[in-house]
Order: C-alpha cells, then sequence, then structure tokens
C-alpha cells in the first residue's frame, strides 16, 4: 500500500461522492504527494457497530508505519462521534501518520507550525476536541433524559412514543444512555444492563433491545 490514503466512507445520505474523491485528489496535489491509493466503502457513519473492513486495513498500515498522510474529504468521514475522532487523531499521531481533511483547511496550518509548538497545539487541539465531545454527550443525554415520560406504566418520549417492549423502563433507558455515552459497544452495554420481567426474574437486556433503544433515541433528537 502507497504512503498516502485517500479514503472516503460514503453512505446513502451521500449525493456526491465522486465530488468528494475530485476534491481530495485537488488537496493531493496541493500537497505534492503523488504516490497514493484510493480507498473507498459504503457504511453508515452512524452505525458504530457495523464493521468497516478497509478503514481497518488503513489502521493496520498506520500502525506498521507504511503511512505517512491520510486524507479525507471531511473529518466526519473517519468518525461522526468526536470522542473516537479525538482517538484516531492521538492514534495517527503515535505512529506518525499526518490526517489532512478538504473541509478542515485549518489542519494545514497546524502540520507547518514548526517544532516544539506545533506539539503543543496539536495537544490543545486534541483536549478542544475532547471537550467538545464531552459537552456535546451531555447536552445529548440531558435532551433524552428530559423527553422520556411515564404515563399509565409506559414509558414514553416527549413526543408520545412508545418506548419498546413494556418491561423496558425509564430506568433501563437511562442506563443505557450513560453507559453509551461512556463509549461503550452494543455488546458492552448488553452485558452490563438488566431488567426484571413481570414474575420478577432478572433478564439480561438483549444487544437487539439497546439497539433499538439507541436508535430511538437518534430519532428523537435528531
Amino acid at each position: 500500500m502507497k504512503s498516502t490514503i485517500i479514503y472516503n466512507r460514503v453512505s446513502t445520505e451521500d449525493q456526491n461522492p465522486e465530488n468528494q474523491i475530485k476534491d481530495c485528489l485537488k488537496l493531493v496535489k496541493r500537497l505534492n504527494l503523488f504516490d497514493y491509493d484510493i480507498l473507498q466503502e459504503k457504511k453508515s457513519g452512524f452505525k458504530s457497530h457495523v464493521e468497516r473492513e478497509k478503514f481497518n486495513l488503513i489502521k493496520d498500515v498506520i500502525k506498521k508505519r507504511k503511512v505517512d498522510h491520510l486524507i479525507v474529504w471531511d473529518l466526519d468521514r473517519l468518525f461522526r462521534n468526536r470522542k473516537k475522532l479525538v482517538q484516531f487523531f492521538e492514534y495517527c499521531k503515535l505512529y506518525n501518520c499526518k490526517i489532512h481533511s478538504h473541509n478542515q483547511e485549518w489542519l494545514e496550518q497546524l502540520h507547518n507550525i514548526p517544532d516544539p509548538f506545533n506539539e503543543i497545539m496539536h495537544t490543545l487541539m486534541l483536549n478542544l476536541m475532547g471537550w467538545l465531545a464531552e459537552d456535546e454527550s451531555k447536552k445529548k443525554s440531558a435532551r433524552v433524559k428530559a423527553s422520556i415520560r411515564v404515563k399509565d406504566g409506559k414509558v414514553l418520549s416527549y413526543k408520545g412514543n412508545k418506548w419498546g417492549r413494556p418491561e423496558i423502563s425509564k430506568r433501563v433507558i437511562e442506563d443505557v444512555i450513560k453507559l453509551k455515552d461512556q463509549g461503550l459497544t452494543i455488546r458492552q452495554i448488553s452485558n452490563q444492563v438488566y431488567y426484571w420481567d413481570k414474575a420478577r426474574n432478572k433478564k439480561q437486556l438483549s444487544k437487539s433491545a439497546v439497539h433499538k433503544i439507541l436508535t430511538k433515541i437518534k430519532e428523537e433528537t435528531s
């Protein structure tokens, strides 16, 4: 694989993925990087449990220090979750891979800062992104929790929609939200959240139930 990689994740929401690649090629030219590979895959940016085979391949070659530059059209092509994006920036920094984005030109100014100030600014940028991610997560949780209502023994959203099965309580939903904000996967959340059925038997929340709750959260906060 070449030392420069253009990566583009496209989904059904993207109207012009070809134009995104064209923009990335323009950026490659401006950076005088001519030896490159183009990797593109169709995956949703909202479904964190979906495997991205080509992106995982890129991570592997970055770890082997075979990639110097990673080009994307927008940073959300990497992750839409800011916490995960910050973690990936730290990962690339560890293995000396620079991230370039067509829509975030300020990254080039960061790359061009001379030593040792570039390290200081890079750390500041990661901290800022982390703070923004934490603030965004807290606000989203507050919106979702404020929207949950209990009426006639049923858990409802502020729109009046019923949340899943009758045994999924407000407490269970809030537990799922809390663990998701901590960065846990659907499988990990399922392993930690329990409920009691009508016979008062302790039951583990299924992965499908966790997925349904998180999907409902996305719908209610979008």
